[in-house]
């Protein structure tokens, strides 16, 4: 995956988002803004990049997910808690380099596709004030979309990570249910939540899917990566793409997009009925009473806390009954059974993001019905455990319209680069030459460091940067690390880089014992890196705890 850059310094990156928030003057955008932005950019600034992928970079994050020292408020007041801790997500990105912003607005307790219901008022839509901005993650499309931010994080349970990101023109990223961390997230639906991230293009939805992107342990809903999921395939042959009927479905205007999009790729047309059937059960479903039971004692405590729209929907939770829920758990199953089948035929399913734009008039009128047409071609997704990528398809008649292509669970990566091909995005497709051997480094061998060299020298070129499965341990070996693999250990930061495989031995015959390479087991899937012979590092300093080599010089420096 390319590296992002900022072309701008953390100052003067933080300096331009304030500017860009001051322009757009909208007092409904967030709920707490970060009060020493300034100070934190400076001091990113004087520190420099240190081979952090986010280096710079601003960052929204949606108030449903916990950022350490700022309330933590669902848009619900009564519900607020200032965490001490970030969660990992925001931790990931912190550590890259970003600069978190703020908490955004959101539909309360992110139950909604609208982005009205909330105490804190309705964030303003880019392109028409008088349309609705897109929920739950009203706030942090547009902090995206407005050009204050340069990612944004939102969740995504019935398609709140891609509505908004039609109605503000730009990309929603929902990736595969337990790829991210929820730790640190108010759920929704507990099971079938995820964090998801916007941005103007896909590439750096990508770059920051790629840093938030790992297991958890203390999240029962994580999932250790099948395969190296995030790596930009090379496409080779054109892409099979699914599409549907959808006319009847939406707006003239969008399924105009949607057909022009069509014309791009080629096409097997399916029957998309049965995920618009499961779509339904989102909200006509057991996945409701979910919903309550994650916040059964508001809802029997203190009802009064909460948006009348809310309330609503989260008291009918009370009244499901179990024996319903079976028949929608058969059907999901079924349903999950054809994705699967149709998965085995096409690369992706392509349909529009959302069928229509409504107004706030006619949520006004009707506070329910337009939002759940809005989750049509969305709702079915996490349900199934797909992945998606939603990206603009241009504006018609003032107002953006958009696609989402949808794949199989950790088919991120594939997404991407078809939906490049759609946007015209020129996408870099990680891919090691014939004649190249990946090989993980986590200490002076990395990007900044001493003995990065070595690795350059022979050709070596950075692909990304990620961490092991929670399984090793990390000592400090003088001015290097040695990893060893333990029962009980925990992930260890570092960077995979292509290196001519005529060199491996060469650079092999530069490492000193008790280090040498062996197989690690990356998040992403196992890759040749460098280990330590058990025995070489008997009373040596454990760092493990640091995280990584990087984090442990960072933490040297600061020792007194």
């Amino acid at each position: 995956m390319t590296v992002p850059t900022s072309r701008r310094s953390p100052r003067a990156a933080a300096e331009a988002a304030l500017a860009a928030d001051a322009a757009y003057a909208d007092p409904a955008l967030w709920i707490t803004r970060t009060s020493d932005l300034l100070d934190r950019a400076a001091a990113l600034e004087a520190e420099g990049p240190r081979g952090r992928l986010l280096w710079g970079l601003t960052v929204a994050v949606k108030d449903n997910i916990d950022v350490a020292g700022l309330p933590t408020t669902a848009a619900c007041p009564g519900f607020a808690y200032t965490p001490s801790v970030s969660a990992p997500a925001v931790a990931r990105l912190e550590a890259e380099g970003a600069l978190i912003l703020g908490k955004t607005n959101l539909d309360q307790f992110a139950t909604g596709l609208v982005g009205v219901r909330s105490p804190y008022g309705t964030p303003r839509n880019v392109f028409d004030p008088s349309r609705v901005p897109g929920g739950s993650s009203s706030g942090s499309a547009i902090a995206v979309a407005a050009g204050i931010a340069d990612l944004a994080l939102g969740t995504d349970t019935a398609g709140s990570g891609r509505v908004p990101a039609m109605f503000g023109n730009i990309v929603g990223l929902k990736p595969t249910i337990g790829s991210v961390s929820a730790t640190g997230m108010v759920p929704a639906c507990r099971s079938i939540d995820t964090i998801s991230v916007f941005s103007r293009d896909i590439g750096m939805a990508m770059a920051g899917l790629q840093v938030i992107a790992g297991y958890d342990a203390a999240d029962p809903y994580s999932r250790q990566a099948a395969f190296p999921h995030l790596r930009i395939p090379a496409l080779g042959a054109t892409p099979r793409i699914a599409t549907a009927d959808i006319d009847a479905l939406c707006d003239a205007e969008i399924a105009a997009a949607y057909h022009d999009a069509a014309d791009r790729v080629v096409q097997t047309k399916v029957d998309i009925a049965p995920f618009l059937a499961v779509a339904r059960l989102l909200y006509d479903g057991p996945w409701v009473a979910e919903r309550t039971a994650a916040l059964r004692d508001l809802i029997e405590n203190r009802p009064d806390i909460l948006h009348p729209t809310t309330r609503a929907i989260l008291a009918g939770g009370l009244t499901r009954r179990t024996v319903d829920a079976f028949d929608a758990f058969h059907q999901l199953a079924q349903a999950r059974r054809l994705a699967t089948e149709l998965f085995s035929r096409v690369d992706a399913l392509m349909l529009p993001t959302a069928p229509f734009t409504p107004t706030l008039a006619e949520l006004a009128a009707d506070p329910v019905g337009p939002n759940s047409r809005l989750g049509t071609f969305t709702n079915f997704v996490n349900l199934c455990d797909l992945a998606a990528i939603a990206v603009p398809t241009g504006l018609r008649n003032g107002l953006p319209t958009g696609v989402t292509l949808i794949g199989p669970a950790w088919s991120e990566a594939r997404l991407a680069a078809i939906a490049a091909q759609i946007t015209g995005e020129a996408l870099a497709a990680e891919t090691l030459s014939a004649d190249e051997t990946a090989l993980f480094c986590i200490g002076a061998h990395m990007s900044g460091l001493p003995l990065n060299p070595q690795v350059t020298s022979l050709g070596g070129r950075l692909l990304r940067k990620t961490r092991t499965v929670s399984s090793y341990r990390l000592f400090a070996l003088g001015s290097r690390p040695g990893l060893i693999r333990a029962d009980s250990g925990s992930a260890i930061a570092g960077e995979v880089w292509a290196l001519p495989t005529a060199a491996v031995g060469a650079l092999l015959a530069q490492v000193p014992p008790p280090l040498g390479f062996g197989t690690v087991q990356l998040e992403d899937g196992p890759c040749l890196g460098f280990l330590a012979e058990t025995a070489g590092i008997a009373g040596a300093t454990e760092i493990t705890q640091h995280g990584g080599w990087r984090a442990w010089l960072a933490a040297r420096e600061t020792l007194p």
